[in-house]
């Protein structure tokens, strides 16, 4: 009898640690005794880099990786004639950043930059790989002008670029979807809602990349389909198909906003769809309540963080600013703090329970 009851106890304790991996944090006091690892995705706050692939910031994309970030930003326009995703900040014809062709880790630092958006996923794949224990790296995908879905270049395209180059480290809305006893969640907001996030540790060496709409994009008065509608459609008629398990990225409501912003859209049917926000940070914090996407588990970026009251530098503050800074920002419920931090790889690489 000794020998059984020692047996079911290892059994239940195992079984209790692996529910424990999925069980969202219930405060801040107990988010605090975790390890970064074991806190979940969603309860953890982190610090992101904006514009990394801009030479100006880093000789090399992996050099913008080196730092520990939580997050990278990328900027991606579709050239229509020659179906290739180009990466710059005002470019749309050609290439402007640090990305180079790697296949081994040892040539992310060598060669000539200015490739297109799977040379820069190749170099994240490639890093990761060297870096196993790194992570999850979040890669935010502005689409400057859009998707040009009417000319081949839609969302089904870009989801099988990044298949193809990010491969199985992509972190995919199937995998946020799937209950860990089996079956799924019918929506996004229904798996994040119920604190479905796997664990950091669980993620490492991965990615997720989420998609927002462009600056060009939302100053276009022609253009009537925007990044966030069009994925939201995207994501909630593969699921209709029972093909979620293709999408590649998440969709992002854009910008600061009281209230549920995912409200703005009128198709009721795609709002389920958006667990990821993203907002200047400023105006988080003047008087939004920003603990509904905390309660939810539902991903926040605060943006330019810098310019919260009272203004630090927003790319040489001191360590002690920059780290109270985001002390300050996860404590106002941010999943990631974003601002052009790159010479401080301490706070880059902070993980903070979030609240």
């Amino acid at each position: 009898m000794t020998v059984r009851r020692t047996l079911i106890g290892t059994l239940a304790v195992g079984l209790l640690a692996a529910a424990a991996a999925l069980v969202p944090i219930g405060s801040a006091a107990e988010a605090a005794e975790r390890t970064p690892g074991e806190l979940p995705f969603g309860s953890a706050t982190t610090v992101g880099l904006h514009n990394t692939y801009d030479p100006a910031a880093f000789g090399y994309l992996a050099q913008g990786l080196d730092t520990g970030t939580g997050m990278i930003e990328l900027d991606a326009w579709p050239n229509i004639v020659t179906k290739e995703w180009k990466v710059s900040h005002s470019n749309p014809l050609g290439n402007t950043n640090n990305c180079v062709s790697a296949n081994t880790p040892s040539q992310l630092y060598s060669g000539s930059g200015n490739k297109n958006l799977e040379t820069c996923l190749d170099d994240v794949r490639v890093w990761l790989g060297a870096h196993p224990a790194a992570g999850p790296l979040v890669i935010k995908l502005e689409l400057k002008p859009g998707f040009s879905g009417n000319l081949g270049m839609g969302p089904a395209q870009l989801d099988a670029l990044i298949a193809a180059h990010l491969g199985s480290a992509a972190l995919r809305p199937a995998e946020l979807l799937a209950k860990p006893g089996g079956g799924s969640y019918p929506t996004l907001d229904d798996a994040a809602r119920a604190g479905n996030w796997p664990t950091r540790a669980a993620l490492a060496g991965r990615a997720m990349v989420y998609v927002i709409p462009g600056t060009v994009e939302l100053d276009n008065p022609f253009d009537t389909l925007h990044t966030d509608v069009e994925y939201g459609r995207y994501l909630r008629d593969l699921a209709a198909a029972g093909r979620i398990g293709e999408a590649r990225m998440f969709p992002t409501a854009l910008g600061a906003a009281a209230g549920d912003p995912r409200t703005r859209y009128s198709e009721t049917s795609i709002r389920p769809w958006f667990v990821v926000f993203d907002g200047d940070a400023a105006a988080y914090v003047n008087g939004i309540d920003t603990s509904w996407y905390d309660t939810n588990h539902y991903l926040l970026t605060m943006t330019d963080a810098h310019n919260v009251a009272p203004a630090i530098s927003g790319t040489d503050p001191t360590a002690d600013q920059a780290r109270a800074r985001t002390e300050q920002l996860a404590r106002a419920h941010a999943s990631i703090v974003s601002s052009d931090w790159r010479k401080l790889p301490a706070v880059q690489s902070l993980v903070l329970p979030r609240g």
